[in-house]
Formats: C-alpha cells, structure tokens, sequence
C-alpha cells in the first residue's frame, strides 16, 4: 500500500509575493495604461490651434444694466504671418520667454525645476513654462493652477512640437498671446500702443511689447503702474545681449530711444471703477477668461450719481488750484450691503499726470479721520462722551526713539475738555493722550476689524498713528466708517452683485450678506452722534460750515496729515458713506492756507453729501438697547449701561488753559 503524500499549503510569505507581483503588474500593465488612455481622451487635440481660439467680449454694467465698457468691444486681432513680424520681436519674445525655444521639445524640464524651487524658496514668482506651453494654456486650457492642468499642459505642448515646426509655434503665439487690454497679437498691439504696423516695430518697441506678455496689466503704460515697463524693457534688452542676439551697443541705443505710445482710446465711462472690476475679475477667473470668456458682470456702479460725483470732484478741483491741490478722489458706498455706488479715482482719467491711478485705492494718510477707531476703542474701555480729557502740553519719552510732542491743529490749548467736545473739534492732544493710556494693540486690533488692510504689527507704531501717522487706503476707511453707519456690523465692500457666463449660466451672485458685529452697537451710536453735533464742533468749524448739512442728520469727521500732504473728509448717514481726498499725486504739500473742514475735501464732500439727500427725509440714528440718556454738563449725554454714573455730571471744568501758539 502506497503511503499518501501529504501537500501543504505554501507558507503566507509566498502568497504575499505572487499576491504583491499581481498587484503591480495589474497597475503596471492594466490600470495606468487605461487611465493614461483615459486621460488622454479627454485632452483638446493641439489641431485646433490651426483653427485660433476666438474671443467674445466681457462686459461690464452697472446696477441699471447701463453699459460701462467691453473687454474686446470688437476682435481686436489681426492674424499676420511669421515673415511680417521683424525679426527683432522674435529674438526679444525668445530671449525673455524661451531662450531654449529652438531646442526643447515642448517643455523645459530644466525652467519648471527651476521656478519650482524658487517658488518653494519663498523667493518672486518664477515662470517655467515655455513658448508652446504658454500657447497651449492660453488656447486650449484654463488658467487654473493645479498639477493635473500642468500635466496637460506639458503632454500637449510635447504633442504640439510633434505636429508643428518651431516658426509655426512661434507664429501662432505671437498672434494668440495678450498684450494688454484688447489687444491680443503682435499686430493689434502694435497699432494700438504705436499706431503702426508690426513689420515697422524697431528694436526698442520690439523689447517693450515682448515684455509685455508677463503681465500686460502691470506693464502697461495705460495702467496704474505707467512707468514700469521701462525697467521690463531694460531686462528683455540685457537678455538679447546674454543670448548674443544684440550688441551692447545696440541695447544702450534702445533704452535711450523715448517711445511714444498712442493715447488709450478704449470708450468707457467710469473708468476707475472698471479697471478696479476688471483686476477683481482676473484675481478670480483668470486674465483668459477675463479677457476672452464673454463675461457678464452686473456691478453696483450708480452711473448716473458717478457722473454727477465726477463732475463734482473735476469742478472743485479746477477751482481750488489756488491751494496747490492737483487731484481729487471720492468714494460712495452703501453700509448696510457693501456695494460701490461711484467710485471717482482721480480728478482726471485722462490726465497725463498720473490720471489713471486710482487714489481710492493707493495709500495715504488719513490724517484725524482715523479718529473714530480711537474714540470707539476708548468708549469699549470705559471712556465716556462726558469723561474729562486734559488739553494742555505733553511730551511723550520711549527708551531707543526720539521724544514725541503732539500739537493741536489750531496750535493752542484748551485745557479739561469733554470727549465728545475734543473728539468733535479734533483735538489732537487729547486723543493721543486717550490712546496712550488704553494702548496702542486696542486701536490696532479694533482698526483692522472694521476693515483696515495695511496695518500688521502694533509694535511697529507709535501714538502718532491716531493722528493718520499709518497709511491707509480710502476703500477701507470707508468700510471703517460703514461699520459705525451700519450700527456697528460690518459688511465688506463688494461691488459685483452678479456675473454669468456666455450661456447664462450664473457663476457668482450676490444674495445673502455676511454681517459681522465688530463695533457695540451702542458705542457705534455715540461715535455718531458725536460726529453729527453740529454746536459740539462750532469752536472750531464754526456753525455753518460745510460739514454742515441742513435738515438732515449727518455724521461727520475731517483730517489732514502732516505739513497737508492729505485732505479728508468722511461722513454718513444709514444709507451712505461718502469719503473724499484732495492733494498731490507726487505726495507734495498742499497750500499752508488750507484749513481742514472749511477748504479742499470738505466743500466736495457738501456737495456730494447734498446730491444725494436733497430729495429724502431726514434719518436719525436709532438709538440702541445699551445706550442710557441723561443730563449731563448741561447737555442730554448718551452712557452705554454701566458707564453712567462713571463722571460727574455736574462738574463744572477749570478755566481753559491759555497758551502761545508751539
């Protein structure tokens, strides 16, 4: 009898191994091909860029559906063959996008590396793609930054360098790339920006409209950054060189030519505002979908109150030349949604002088119109209208910095003085004194969530800073002023109500508002009222000046910074916040016979603030459940509850401090 064999079974090491090799041979030879098949189904075919990618125009209305302008108003492109375009726009496109143009099959392995570590390093953004790949995205893709679309990016431009030859990439790019506003190709920006044809470019126009690409809004001698382009120019010319595609010579010839460019003559009205619509459009969708998508974007803008505001600004501008203004700007918006109603960014867009910078924008000084974040920190630290604030000399030490003395605007003394009396007048004394002793992180912290941006550090400021010794820009002083309209909530400044694409479709829209209560809201009542106490500020404004507006309630402050470089005034009511700036674009100082309050922002700021009440009823602030009223100093005086009986109500002040002017 045969003995049985005995099988067992393989040890779990060796199942594991046959398992593990099917494993991988399965996603090896099965599952990577077909998502690699799959994934390249799905890619455009680089054929079509025979065909070009036309674009449709993007526009922007305002509120009443009123036509503000038209990204591509008409195709302003002009296809042109390789042979038209001299050869010194080639070698300056080459030379500062792809140097390794002719050699590299698509993509630059060695650039992406490159840009991948620079970017990692925290160091300026760098660029890595090349021409073809820069083609691609601007044809056949969407700007989105993620890996999968660079991944696409790189196989198509690998298969694109298979079907074309090098001269046909290069002439599809230079008459598919933007180079700023509507013109896309090197012919309609050589028309647009020199008023001639591209085969007539010379050496130096060549550079500046190759550097253009990178960034066409910033080097744009039409945008808000005009002088630019001559240091982009300056960096094409000395890559020529390095590339041995010009002399020295030849470059120091081109940076000294002057080039002069063709006035902008796109139409459009309110174009501040615009171009402040358009760079919040590529911020979210992209310059290609921006520029070629065909966007619908519905906007805030009261075109006709802009226009009336506009007016306004130019009109007072002109007739206050006398003081050494040259500029104006002015900012209406609505504190209960956010939205932008006119937005007048200079005096002038068309001024050759820096008109097309947009001042509601750029940083200045606010001068004491930053007071009411010093004042409403104050009222949340125990301070009172009626609490007792002492006017009279100071000098303020700090260990490692120089001493510092504040001085009043009038340059006198007033000795004990209320709050509400100091804070109306705008003292100056007092409220470095008050910030002094609730600290400088209070105003800091409370400052940035009522929307200011350009503050970080507390550290980094000193007690000058309640006096507008920080800059600010005036499209946050009025979300700060719109959190105190706005009984204390704050809604941030959002001037698109609704943007759909092509077929309709609503890509964003605003409907529910996101409201933050920053402010008490009773302490957002007494800054307020402070501000609308028309006897509380006669003793320095006087009783009819022209923060005075009749038979309307009306919150109110001035400012003007140091040796009157900046002139503000801001003011509201529930359903407006009207900010205006009068000064210089070059930071010089106005005419020393300027006297805040009753010359330069504060007669705009009347006009303004009278357009747009004069056919409503008077609307008073509504007085909050915190807010306690009681007699006090010969006046009705408003206490948040619990701080009413914190000051003697019927204390009678010493005599005011008489004193020779510092």
């Amino acid at each position: 009898m045969k003995k049985a064999i005995k099988i067992f079974p393989p040890p779990f090491s060796l199942k594991f191994k046959y398992f593990s090799l099917g494993v991988v041979f399965s996603l090896v030879f099965v599952f990577l091909p077909l998502l690699f098949v799959i994934f390249l189904s799905e890619l455009p075919n680089p054929n079509l860029l025979r065909f070009g990618q036309y674009p449709q125009a993007t526009k922007i209305y305002d509120r009443n559906n009123k036509l503000l302008y038209q990204i591509y108003a008409t195709e302003n492109r002009t296809a042109i063959p390789l042979s038209s375009i001299p050869q010194s726009l080639r070698n300056a496109t080459i030379a500062i996008e792809d140097k390794n143009f002719y050699s590299n099959s698509g993509f630059d392995l060695v650039a992406i590396v490159r840009a991948a570590v620079a970017d990692l390093s925290g160091k300026s953004f760098q660029g890595g793609s090349t021409i073809t790949q820069q083609l691609i995205k601007s044809t056949l893709l969407t700007p989105e930054p993620t890996v999968q679309r660079k991944i696409k990016e790189i196989i198509l431009s690998v298969w694109a360098n298979s079907i074309y030859k090098k001269g046909e990439v290069l002439e599809m790019y230079l008459n598919q790339v933007p180079y700023g506003g509507t013109s896309w190709g090197v012919e309609a920006a050589s028309q647009v920006y020199f008023g001639k044809k591209a085969s007539d470019l010379d050496l130096a126009e060549s550079a500046f409209l190759a550097g253009l690409p990178q960034a066409p809004s910033v080097y744009s001698p039409y945008g808000e950054t005009p002088n630019l382009w001559k240091q982009r120019q300056k960096e094409v010319l000395a890559q020529m060189v390095t590339l041995g595609f010009i002399s020295k010579a030849g470059k120091e010839d081109a940076e000294k030519e002057e080039l002069n460019f063709n006035p902008p003559q796109i139409p459009l009205y309110a174009p501040h505002f615009v171009m402040y619509i358009k760079d919040l459009l590529v911020k979210r969708y992209g310059l290609a979908a921006v520029e070629k998508g065909g966007l619908n974007v519905k906007t805030s803008l009261d075109l006709q109150l802009q226009e009336q505001t506009q007016d306004i600004v130019k009109e007072e501008v002109r007739n206050n030349s006398y003081l050494n203004l040259t500029n104006g700007a002015a900012l209406i918006t609505n504190p209960k949604n956010g939205d932008i109603l006119a937005m007048v960014g200079g005096w002038d867009y068309a001024d050759q002088n820096g008109g097309n910078v947009n001042t509601t924008l750029a940083l200045r000084q606010p001068g004491s119109s930053i007071k009411v974040v010093t004042y409403a920190a104050a009222l949340a630290n125990g301070f009172t209208p009626a609490t007792f604030l002492n006017d009279s000399p100071i000098t303020f030490n700090s260990p490692g910095s120089e001493s510092y003395t504040p001085v009043n605007y009038d340059g006198r003394f007033h000795g004990s003085v209320s709050l509400r009396k100091a804070f109306a007048n705008s003292f100056n004394i007092p409220a470095v004194k008050t910030l002094n002793k609730i600290g400088i992180p209070a105003m800091i912290d409370l400052g940035k969530k009522m929307g200011i941006t350009t503050w970080n550090d507390p550290g980094n400021y000193g007690l000058s800073i309640t006096l507008g010794g920080a800059d600010i820009k005036m499209i946050d002083m009025v979300s700060v002023y719109g959190v105190l309209a706005n009984e204390g909530k704050r809604v941030d400044i959002n001037p698109i109500l609704k943007i759909t694409d092509p077929m309709g479709n609503i890509l964003e829209e605003k409907s529910k508002l996101k409201e933050t209560q920053v402010v008490d809201p009773g302490i957002a009542f007494i800054i307020s009222d402070i501000l609308a106490d028309n006897t509380a500020r006669s003793e320095e404004f006087g009783i009819n000046s022209p923060l005075l507006i009749p038979n309307h309630t009306v919150s109110v402050k001035t400012g003007t910074s140091d040796d009157k470089r900046d002139n503000w005034t801001i003011g509201y009511t529930p359903n407006y916040v009207v900010a205006v700036w009068v000064g210089n674009n070059d930071n010089s100082p106005m005419s020393p016979t300027l006297a805040s309050g009753i010359t330069g922002a504060a007669p705009i700021w009347n006009r303004i603030m009278i357009s747009l009440l004069i056919n409503s009823k008077d609307e008073k602030f509504a007085m909050p459940y915190d807010v306690i009223a009681k007699p006090c100093i010969g006046r009705i005086e408003y206490f948040l509850k619990g701080t009413e009986n914190s000051v003697n109500c019927i204390y009678v002040p010493p005599s005011v401090i008489s004193s020779p002017t510092p």
